[in-house]
């Protein structure tokens, strides 16, 4: 019996192959990251579950929960479980995370310095049926343990976060996904996110995010408009772009009985 012509099944078959050019279908459940420009650029539109994503960072604190709260505020709520918290830099504010979707009540902080006992809590955490996601920072893992939560992630179909040091990026992982956050040098106010890995093509440039939600940024707005009116009737402005670091003051208030212009001027100082 001969074999069966290609041509019978290639039209059916070809349904089913990833081509490296094109973006690739997520293969299991995801979750929406909560940025359209981002889940625009991510497999399936969002986090996978039951892999591990990769957080590579200067520091480990930065833009975390920017990045990550609409889809942790959302695995809390489809599965009601906790967000573990394993080795995070600074305890977390409650209040803040709170308006923002995530109680304090879902959160679940596991404190270690040990890079042993981080590791052991994060493959319990990812074992245990009612947990929704963890958060784990882990500089100094390996891709063998890097492995093993990958699996305990999959096996459990648990969201998996996992947050190294940029130096990590010239090594191999097993993560699904791997993105590297920084702050945008040319705009303070602006992410910058380099999708290092992903079922695709690579990104020809990074994709950018505010670096506060709305309302944060209406909150700091308010502020500075409310220090500006108050400089203002302390006789006190701000200067213009091009001295941004600097201030202006007014100092006639100073002047001395007698010597009407001696200080009668304005001051400029750093």
């Amino acid at each position: 019996m001969g074999l069966p012509f290609l041509d019978s099944f290639s039209a059916a078959a070809g349904r089913g192959v990833w081509h490296a050019d094109e973006l690739g279908l997520a293969d299991a459940q995801v979750v929406a990251t909560g940025h359209a420009a981002l889940d625009a650029e991510l497999p399936g539109g969002g986090w996978p579950v039951g892999a591990m994503t990769e957080l590579l960072q200067s520091t480990p604190e930065a833009h975390v929960w920017r990045l990550l709260l609409p889809a942790l505020a959302q695995a809390v709520q489809a599965r009601g479980g906790p967000v573990v918290l394993i080795g995070a830099p600074y305890e977390p504010c409650g209040p803040s995370l709170a308006a923002q979707g995530l109680p304090v009540e879902a959160l679940m902080w596991v404190r270690s310095d040990a890079p042993a006992s981080r590791l052991w809590a994060c493959e319990q955490a990812l074992r245990c049926a009612d947990v929704a996601a963890v958060l784990a920072w882990l500089p100094q893992a390996r891709v063998g343990e890097l492995r093993r939560l990958q699996l305990a992630a999959a096996q459990h179909e648990v969201l998996l976060f996992v947050c190294r040091p940029e130096s990590a990026a010239q090594g191999a992982s097993p993560a699904r996904l791997r993105l590297q956050v920084e702050s945008c040098e040319a705009d303070s106010s602006q992410i910058e996110l380099r999708i290092l890995k992903r079922r695709g093509p690579p990104l020809a440039a990074p994709v950018m995010l505010p670096a506060r939600n709305e309302r944060m940024a209406a909150l700091l707005a308010a502020a500075r408009l409310r220090r500006k009116l108050r400089l203002q009737q302390q006789g006190t402005v701000p200067v213009g772009e091009a001295l941004s670091s600097a201030t202006v003051v007014r100092i006639d208030a100073w002047k001395e009985k007698g010597n009407g212009n001696a200080l009668d001027r304005i001051a400029v100082v750093a």
